[in-house]
């Protein structure tokens, strides 16, 4: 097969990759060269750790460290290694098949299909109108006399919208590293202005369930670190030029990196709800708006500067999850047509259409934009009403049942001829999945019971 001239990671063309669809390495033909292990080039490891960790996630951390102190540190770490676990399965799964994740759904019958199409439309049109609004939270707190909040959040989706649009994943890849390293220098740097107390920390990292904290036990292990965006991993490692097993280490370091990552995000918000808020028996509300409660406590504890920069990364950390998702989900929805409509063309014995993803065009492709015109305007009408109840309980059980449906369906991916014997899930991967879906069927049970009852 011709070359699809894609870069490999660096910038330069990589002539004996070929697609995302074909470089697996079935087929007798020879492996790939297995390329080195670069901190250069990692890159959709950042992307993810910028996107997954959104708002909502500090503030549940936030809560968990005010309500239990240091006690629940060692749910954070466990929720970081669950999440290593099943980024890898997806990026494994991309490197080692050729196939992205959405076709390796199919495979597993219609039923798949069917739940990803519900849940992709229902999730986008209200996650695009929750991410639009906790962007505008601290822009309007930063400059309280000028627009409104729901103007705010309006700019804010069109100006996500605008550079995904414009651009390709290299220049996305870019931006979110800037926004990673405002994030990472602003929760740190009011972690350790909190003072953390050291024999709190390292004591926090045994297990213990206090009283009344299982679900936001849970919440860490589980919550904090992305959903979906971990399906867009693989397809953001492919944009990324790494086609084939080769590049397998590669991926590999790049996801331990995003999660360590990650987990410093987490450990740092834990540390400033036990010393900020617990401490002094604080109370902060609840969801986004809890951030600017504890941009109050940061000003009448430390100085106006302070809680500054912290809505400064407050905002870093809401808009990069609204580039994250405009580009990556639109990824997998553009995935999810182009495979869609080449499956009708097979059962109708018509002309398969060529995958976009062959000629590098998917992030140019109209389901690719279709996609992120729907995560933009439609949502903007909730930014004036309510949420229906009936939207909010379907889009909950859509999310609660998704993580689930990912550990279950990498679980039966990754241990059947789908998959290259070579790559595989080996005994770890296999428990560290199995107690990830697990752990996601309790959350999914819990989820269901406090939307319904």
């Amino acid at each position: 097969m011709t070359s699809t001239g894609e870069t490999d990671g660096t910038g330069r063309t990589d002539k004996t990759a070929g697609t995302a669809e074909t470089a697996g390495t079935g087929g007798g033909a020879a492996p790939p060269p297995d390329r080195k292990a670069s901190w250069r080039l990692i890159g959709p490891g950042i992307v993810v750790a910028a996107t997954g960790v959104g708002a909502g996630d500090l503030v549940a951390t936030l809560i968990a460290g005010s309500k239990f102190g240091y006690t629940l540190l060692w749910a954070a770490v466990l929720g970081c290694l669950v999440k290593i676990s099943l980024a890898e399965a997806t990026g494994r799964w991309h490197l080692s098949t050729g196939r992205t994740l959405f076709d390796g759904w199919r495979s597993l019958g219609a039923w798949t299909t069917v739940y990803f199409a519900i849940y992709v439309v229902v999730w986008g049109f209200v996650y695009g109108a929750t991410a639009m609004s906790s962007s505008a939270l601290p822009i309007v707190a930063l400059f309280p006399d000028t627009l409104s909040l729901r103007t705010w959040a309006i700019l804010c989706g069109l100006a996500g919208l605008a550079f995904v649009w414009f651009n390709r994943y290299a220049v996305v890849e870019k931006i979110m590293t800037v926004f990673v390293g405002v994030m990472f220098a602003v929760v740190v740097y009011v972690a350790v202005r909190a003072t953390p107390h050291l024999g709190d920390t390292v004591a926090g990292l045994l297990p213990v369930l206090p009283e009344g904290s299982l679900v936001y036990t849970l919440g860490l292990v589980g919550g904090v670190g992305g959903t979906i965006t971990m399906a867009a991993y693989g397809y953001w490692v492919n944009a990324k030029g790494w086609t084939d097993s080769g590049w397998m280490r590669m991926m590999r370091l790049d996801n331990r990196v995003a999660y360590l990552t990650t987990g410093v995000f987490v450990v740092s918000m834990l540390i400033v709800g036990a010393e900020l808020l617990h401490a002094t028996n604080t109370a902060i509300g609840s969801g986004d708006r809890g951030l600017l409660d504890l941009s109050d406590v940061l000003e009448e504890r430390f100085d106006t500067v302070t809680a500054k920069l912290f809505l400064v990364g407050f905002f870093a950390t809401s808009f990069s999850s609204v580039v994250g998702v405009w580009h990556g989900v639109s990824l997998l929805f553009a995935d999810f047509v182009e495979r869609t409509r080449a499956a009708r063309a097979q059962r109708t014995g018509g002309e398969p259409p060529v995958l976009e993803v062959a000629r590098g065009q998917r992030e140019r492709s109209w389901p690719f934009r279709g996609y992120l015109l729907w995560l933009t305007f439609p949502p903007m009408g909730l930014l004036w009403l309510d949420k229906p109840f009936g939207l909010v309980v379907a889009y909950g059980v859509l999310g609660a049942f998704f993580m689930p449906f990912l550990a279950a369906t990498l679980l039966w991916l990754l241990n059947t001829d789908r998959t290259p014997r070579e790559w595989r899930n080996g005994p770890l991967s296999n428990v560290m999945l199995a107690v990830a879906g697990l752990l996601f069927v309790v959350l999914c049970v819990h989820e269901l019971r406090e939307l319904l009852w």
